[in-house]
């Protein structure tokens, strides 16, 4: 059998007919027709009262550190068990990372723990998505309204996954996605910033635009453009948004496809983690999730690493995931613990992803994913 990759990107056809047309409107250059669509699609499908795409979700989440108006020692709740993009949108406006630890079963931010690493200095919680599974947005969202406090959810994994039937990205009030090639919808690189709250809606276009009202002036809302606030380049270009149309016309067929074959690999471990050999995730009944990706825990890391290998050895790649971020070398540096983060220590350390992607067939890789795994743990 051939090598099983860990990831392989997906086409729905009709990515290429899109770029050609991108090319034939005479427009390459970002906010074209097909970026409209997409702008579109998020706002329809997602409930979010304005969407922006980006060329990236790091992207998304740096103009989300701007619309916060970050000073430097300002303090920002996060979790350590993050990609380092997460903090860096922060740490980039002077403001420092507070790292909470995560629930023991999602493996997201434990919202009992966020209280109490609060200061006065504390200024917006970043909830993260892991695995397009929810975080507890009600109690975040509540702690945050009686502290004055910005939510900016961190949705990167969270595209068509559900907190009590409300999309992930739009409930807090700022929301950030990711397109990258490892996501369920793709276009290479990409994001797009989710503007929930109206009070952000006019600047947020202002910083996409390098800091310039440009906006307005293809608006007719002034006669002419200028520097007005701090901004970038975080538009992607037409081509890049054509790729993704493509993409999301086909988003409840790569959805379905996903949960299919993950749903396949959570019933063939069943057993072994009645067994105590291999723990499976755990997604709450009022979570919808998306399929994003697969897991197991392993009962200690030196297991994780054997596992690991055993699957390499058969041309499978299987990969751990997140390094805790408070115990890197520039975590510890800028930002600080709060609170014990024993859970992150643990988890982490244990975890191990399963190839899953969208064009993977049960009787084939899935299936042979599963024996090799089986075969490990027996």
């Amino acid at each position: 059998m051939e090598a099983i990759p860990f990831n392989k990107p997906h086409l729905t056809g009709r990515e290429l007919d899109f770029i050609r047309q991108a090319h034939e409107n005479g427009q390459l250059a970002g906010d074209g027709p097909f970026t409209a669509k997409c702008h579109g699609w998020l706002e329809e499908n997602l409930k979010s009262p304005k969407a922006l795409l980006t060329h990236s979700c790091t992207a998304a989440l740096e103009m989300a550190a701007l619309l916060a108006d970050l000073k430097p020692g300002d303090e920002v709740i996060l979790p350590s068990y993050t990609f380092v993009s997460t903090a860096n949108a922060f740490a980039l406006r002077g403001a420092v990372p507070v790292f909470v630890d995560v629930r023991p079963d999602t493996l997201n931010l434990d919202e009992a723990k966020i209280e109490e690493a609060l200061t006065p200095r504390t200024r917006a919680l970043v909830p993260v998505h892991y695995a397009g599974v929810a975080c507890e947005m009600d109690p975040i969202l509540e702690l945050a309204r009686r502290r004055g406090l910005l939510v900016v959810e961190d949705a990167a994994q969270g595209i068509c996954a559900q907190y009590r039937g409300r999309p992930l990205g739009s409930l807090g009030h700022l929301g950030a996605l990711s397109f990258h090639e490892t996501k369920n919808i793709i276009s290479g690189e990409g994001g797009a910033l989710l503007v929930n709250d109206p009070a952000f809606a006019d600047r947020s276009e202002i910083i996409r635009e390098k800091g310039t009202n440009r906006k307005k002036f293809f608006r007719g809302q002034v006669d002419k453009y200028t520097w007005v606030d701090l901004g970038s380049s975080y538009l992607p270009g037409e081509i890049v948004a054509a790729f993704l149309w493509a993409q999301m016309q086909e988003a409840r067929r790569i959805t379905a496809k996903r949960l299919q074959i993950w749903d396949y690999y959570h019933r063939a471990f069943a057993h072994a983690e009645k067994k105590g050999l291999a723990r499976r995730p755990i997604v709450p009944d009022h979570c919808q999730h998306n399929a994003h990706l697969y897991y197991l825990l392993l009962p200690d890391l030196q297991r994780r690493t054997a596992l690991i290998a055993h699957l390499k050895a058969r041309g499978i790649q299987a990969v751990f995931h997140y390094v805790p971020l408070d115990s890197s070398e520039f975590g510890r540096r800028c930002g600080r613990a709060g609170g014990s983060l024993e859970n992150t220590r643990d988890l982490s350390s244990r975890l191990v992803r399963l190839p899953l992607w969208v064009d993977m067939e049960i009787e084939k890789e899935a299936s042979a994913v599963v024996e090799a795994v089986l075969d490990f743990l027996k």
